[in-house]
């Protein structure tokens, strides 16, 4: 009897799922034909989805306001895209479609707004919400920022420091703040409470002793961010109820806070088998934050997210060949691809990020257990854990095949180029590989455009200094 790989998946999961099908023996992906993109761009590429941007705008917003509806709550719900989990211009035009507000984490961020505005894709009446350390020169552009307009610009403070710091800068006007509070990381953390943040049980002294008294500053936000996301584990619950608590301490003291920012946010798909009730999680959320400030008679709060990697995350891909396969002993097999690891998804070796990892063809083939390479000289550059007992499970072939066999890791649109330095110089020289951005026209037809060429060697002498000479 011969075991498919399709075999393998149809046993193994719900298939076709969201996303993913088969169409003439070829993987598709939200519909878009992967062998039509591998025969006219070839391989490596990495691409981007947009659609898949707005329908999880879409999804989130539509999740929170039911919720808020269903529960009589009288607060607001936010929604805001993090800047930093892809600064693509193509990536923030198409969430600023969907009215989305900006969660920035430096001062070049700053930067971006302004030229955002300036091209006319966002009004100065648009919520930022400033995370992340501040430098001086962050603090002076938020600053002029709000000065020039942007009224509901929130800086949140990360730490005490910060707060004197910004006292001794001039204003024309109140400075909005908010306050992050530091979390308790999880037991298998490396350190106990979080370098981010200031100490919760040291805030609402800190608000007493210096916020109030202040007539520089309103505080507007409690800010509230747990590292591994909105999970329904009793950690992030019990994280959760400490900042609601200080929440509702700091309402009592403070008639202008109005603000409940919940940071960090929902797990992406990162395997065909994920199971997530958004829906439970959000009317969790919203039932708890109502029942704890009507039991203490204080108006409940406009609800912030940050979704950055739930945004972006699932709308990406790359692509690779197989160049070879090498039997290294009785039991490992290796796969070598058309690129490296390492400078394409370096969140698969640096934290052992999960990815969807599928084969675009050969699904009729038999399949074994494989480790995947690239081309590097790093020992490092690999990927062999996937969801099948900790085995990367792919399709077997023969060199001599016609056709290779080509590899996809999907859901990659976040972090992957900005952590990998997109476009700069590359772990053994290996070029970035082309970008292709893909959409649909006003009748659902499929466009697709290449954003930027795989990396050539003069660019990367250029940047090394070596044309410098000639």
């Amino acid at each position: 009897m011969k075991n498919t790989y399709f075999d393998l998946i149809e046993q193994s999961f719900y298939f076709p799922q969201e996303g993913f099908d088969l169409k003439n023996d070829y993987l598709t992906f939200h519909g878009v034909s992967l062998k039509y993109l591998i025969e006219k761009y070839g391989t490596p590429f990495r691409f981007i989805y947009l659609p898949k941007i707005g329908d999880q705008i879409k999804k989130a917003r539509n999740l929170f306001n039911r919720a808020i509806k269903n529960n009589a709550y009288k607060g607001k719900y936010h929604f805001c895209y993090c800047t930093k989990c892809n600064h693509f211009n193509h990536v923030i035009n198409e969430a600023l479609k969907h009215n989305v507000n900006i969660e920035t984490s430096s001062s070049f961020d700053i930067d971006l707004v302004r030229y955002l505005h300036k091209k006319g894709k966002i009004n100065k009446d648009i919520i930022t919400v400033h995370n992340g350390y501040k430098t001086e020169e962050y603090l002076k552009k938020i600053i002029k920022l709000q000065e020039s307009g942007f009224t509901n610009s929130i800086i949140v403070l990360d730490s005490i420091n910060e707060f004197e710091r910004l006292m001794k800068l001039k204003s024309k006007q109140k400075i909005k703040i908010g306050l992050r509070m530091a979390i308790n990381e999880e037991a298998q953390s490396a350190y106990y409470t979080s370098r981010l943040g200031i100490q919760h049980n040291k805030i609402l002294d800190f608000y007493k002793e210096k916020i109030k008294p202040s007539e520089k500053v309103e505080l507007k936000m409690l800010h509230f961010f747990v590292d591994s996301g909105i999970k329904d584990t009793p950690y992030y619950w019990g994280e959760f109820q400490k900042a609601l608590k200080l929440y509702v301490e700091l309402k009592k003291e403070c008639a202008d806070l109005e603000s409940f920012n919940l940071g960090g946010g929902f797990p992406i798909r990162n395997h065909l088998g994920f199971e997530y009730n958004y829906e439970y999680m959000i009317h969790e959320i919203i039932s708890n934050i109502k029942t704890a400030c009507t039991k203490e008679n204080v108006m409940e709060p406009d609800i912030y997210t940050e979704f950055g990697k739930y945004t972006v995350g699932e709308a990406g891909a790359i692509i690779f060949e197989v160049l070879e396969q090498k039997q290294q002993n009785d039991t490992e097999n290796w796969y070598i691809i058309n690129n490296s690891l390492m400078n394409t998804i370096p969140d698969a070796w640096s934290i052992q990020e999960k990815f969807i990892l599928l084969p675009v063809n050969k699904w009729n083939n038999e399949y074994g257990r494989v480790n995947i390479g690239g081309i590097s000289c790093d020992h490092s550059d690999y990927y062999n854990s996937e969801d099948f007992n900790q085995e990367v499970l792919l399709p077997s072939y023969n060199d001599s095949d016609e056709e290779p066999l080509y590899l996809g890791f999907f859901h990659t649109g976040a972090y992957q180029d900005s952590v990998s330095g997109y476009g700069g110089i590359k772990h053994c020289l290996i070029p970035a590989p082309k970008h292709v951005i893909i959409d649909r026209d006003d009748t659902g037809n499929i466009v697709d455009t290449v954003y930027r060429e795989e990396q050539s060697v003069r660019e990367m002498l250029d940047i090394l200094g070596y044309l410098d000479e000639e």
